[in-house]
């Protein structure tokens, strides 16, 4: 039996772990980088051992560095989680080579999944049905087609390509960021079906030649080719359900499939579906499983791997669950990952983390906790909330509630999408693809409306004349809001995510009460821009309440509570209609140096790892000029505006940190626009 487990990973898929290695009595060892060493998971563990560096390259993707935390340790086996080395043959074979028990299946079934192409070939012969795939670009002429990672999955290194004039940038970008998160840089083609449906088998086998298939996932809503919504069971007819189990316990027995897997399918519109891949690991969806049939994925893994058979009866699949994965990162600007410090992570209802939820409701499986930093060498996702009702309509007013009135500080979320996604009709109708964030725009949007915003402020300068007053003795005896000169309304100004500013102007009364209140954006000066627009009517708003942390407005004869989190300058205010960040501005700001204009700053730390362009080269508006990696993924950096590249302080290989320049487009009109070239020709 297996004494003391090493998780090879991080985050929350190392606490899941944990979660269950403390309900069978397991001891647990984490490895961590200097990154996390403050992280929970290296907490939780009853024993950690530090793998020097910070990126994944000099840590976790470092079998010998591994292997000698599991000897250190005195562990006896390993677990891989996702990412990382889990789909690594080569890790799985050094591990039994070290006489220590490896969770996962063998190596040579990973050897023959990880060549994806080889994979194909062979389950084809099993009778499972594939789509065409290359490895050579010369032979390609039909198109779309995707470009995909060999090592592994999660969104990685895969590409749309819609012509051959893009395909050769295609493969060489997704090879590099195969590089960069598996340590393998290979990649295939395969054909790209157009509104395919992402459906996939959780599949299970034991030593004792028994393999079987525990339920099916519908994973469609996908961002880079990664999923952020997962449900289970798929909505599909019985009679694909049916055949799609068939086809994946089929191509689990033709590799003899040990432990956890999940076979992955595509789903074309007509019904006809086809193989994709096979994961030789546990997915991040697993929980949406686990909630529909009760089993503990985890602890089956374990089981499996000290060589016990799976359960001769194993439970139906009830209800219905749905996973999001919440993300640290702007879903409106190109899906740029997003860092900082997680200031506030409170998420209300749940009733489960981990697992351990045996009625309808919520769970959350959590890499952070309200203070964790997250930085740019690691995956973006911070947490998974999963909801399991009776019905898809129960669990999806259950998931986004709770995600709506969840409140997370600190850090930009794509938590406003999911919850946009989920009360949508589309997805009401399991109107649903690979495509579907594609198609639908509106779910971009920011769950407070603008009209809102002015409210989202009042709050919060009432919280902060509330809490001046608090700490400030002097103010008790004085009635509140009273001034020499009543008709001069306070006045606070606030920055807002996007770079814009508002303000707002209150009086209070000697009562106390809001006896006038306005707003204004502060690019729309009238004294400054004569054609402003009209000013939006204001509603009628009475204070009912004021405390540093809690402020209650009537709007309109209703009442709304606002929930105020302040962390120095930056202020956050959760209210009935939305979450709205906020940075409360000085009145009397210092001056600060000017930044060039036309300067194109960096949006978060991390790598240059090519410059397209160079100085004094004519660029137009969408043209890429360099291309900044941060959390394993690529993120060109496109000119703004038709110029010339006046600047490029950073080269290829540069580290740089947030705000610093990448590069300066001078759009200034060319010298002939502006001076005739023959003076007898000048109007003047």
């Amino acid at each position: 039996m297996i004494r003391k487990l090493l998780v090879a990973n991080r985050g929350e898929i190392a606490r899941r772990v944990f979660a269950t290695c403390r309900a069978l009595g397991v001891e647990t060892v984490a490895v961590h980088s200097d990154a996390d060493a403050a992280e929970p998971f290296v907490g939780e563990a009853d024993q950690a051992v530090r793998l020097p560096g910070a990126t994944p390259t000099e840590t976790y993707l470092q079998i010998e560095k591994i292997l000698d935390a599991a000897r250190r340790s005195g562990a006896d086996a390993v677990h891989p989680g996702y990412g990382f080395l889990a789909e690594n043959a080569e890790f799985a074979a050094a591990v039994t080579d070290a006489g220590l028990t490896w969770v996962g299946p063998p190596a040579k079934v990973i050897a023959a999944m990880g060549d994806k192409l080889a994979a194909k070939a062979m389950l084809a012969e099993a009778g499972v049905p594939m789509l065409p795939s290359w490895t050579d670009t010369d032979g390609i002429s039909d198109f779309p087609v995707l470009v995909k990672a060999s090592a592994g999955g999660g969104g990685r290194g895969m590409r749309i390509v819609r012509d051959a004039a893009g395909l050769a940038e295609a493969v060489a970008s997704a090879r590099r960021e195969a590089a960069a998160a598996f340590g393998d840089g290979t990649v295939f083609i395969e054909r790209y079906v157009e509104r395919g449906r992402h459906v996939e088998v959780q599949i299970f086998g034991d030593a004792h030649g028994r393999v079987v298939a525990l339920g099916d996932r519908e994973c469609s809503i996908q961002r880079r080719h990664q999923k952020i919504v997962e449900e289970a069971p798929a909505v599909v007819p019985e009679q694909v359900r049916t055949a799609l189990h068939e086809a994946a316990v089929a191509a689990g027995r033709a590799v003899d499939y040990l432990g956890a897997g999940t076979v992955e399918f595509l789903l074309a519109p007509g019904g006809d579906f086809f193989f994709l891949e096979m994961n030789t690991r546990l997915q991040v969806e697993h929980p949406v499983t686990e909630l529909c049939t009760g089993l503990d994925l985890v602890g089956l893994q374990l089981l499996v791997a000290e060589g016990e058979p799976l359960p001769a009866t194993l439970p139906v699949s009830t209800g219905h669950a749905i996973e999001v994965r919440l993300c640290a990162e702007d879903a409106g600007a190109g899906w740029r990952p997003a860092t900082g410090t997680l200031h506030r992570f409170t998420v209300p209802a749940v009733a489960a983390e981990f697992g351990g939820l045996t009625r309808p409701g919520l769970r959350l499986d959590s890499g952070v906790v309200a203070g964790s930093v997250v930085g740019v060498h690691y995956d973006s996702m911070l947490a998974k909330l999963i909801a399991w009702g009776r019905n898809r309509a129960e669990a999806t007013r259950l998931l986004s509630t709770a995600l709506a009135r969840a409140e997370l500080h600190g850090v930009t979320t794509n938590r406003d999408l999911l919850v946009r996604v989920l009360r949508s009709p589309a997805f009401a109708a399991v109107e649903i693809d690979t495509g579907f964030l594609d198609r639908h725009v509106e779910v971009f949007a920011a769950l407070l409306p603008t009209e809102r915003l002015p409210l989202a402020a009042l709050a919060a300068a009432l919280a902060a004349a509330a809490q001046r007053r608090a700490t400030a003795p002097v103010l008790a005896g004085l009635p509140s809001g009273w001034r020499n000169v009543p008709a001069v309304p306070q006045t606070t100004r606030f920055a807002v995510t996007g770079g814009d500013e508002i303000e707002v102007r209150y009086r209070l009364d000697r009562a106390g009460r809001l006896a006038e209140w306005s707003s204004a954006s502060a690019a729309f000066d009238s004294a400054d821009c004569p054609e402003a627009p009209e000013p939006a009517v204001e509603p009628s708003v009475a204070l009912v309440e004021a405390t540093p942390e809690r402020v209650v407005l009537d709007v309109d004869g209703v009442r709304c509570a606002y929930r105020v989190h302040r962390v120095g300058s930056a202020v956050f205010v959760d209210g009935p209609d939305g979450a709205a960040s906020l940075a409360e501005l000085p009145r009397l700001p210092l001056p600060t140096a000017e930044v060039a204009a036309g300067s194109l700053l960096a949006p978060l730390p991390g790598a240059v790892t090519r410059v397209h362009v160079e100085v004094g080269q004519r660029v137009t508006a969408g043209e890429p000029l360099l291309t900044l990696e941060a959390m394993k993924l690529e993120h060109p950096v496109l000119a703004p505006t038709d110029g010339v590249v006046a600047e490029l302080p950073v080269p290829a290989g540069g580290q740089v940190q947030t705000g610093a320049v990448l590069a300066v487009i001078d759009s200034s009109p060319a010298t002939g626009d502006l001076e005739p070239s023959n003076p007898e020709e000048d109007p003047r």
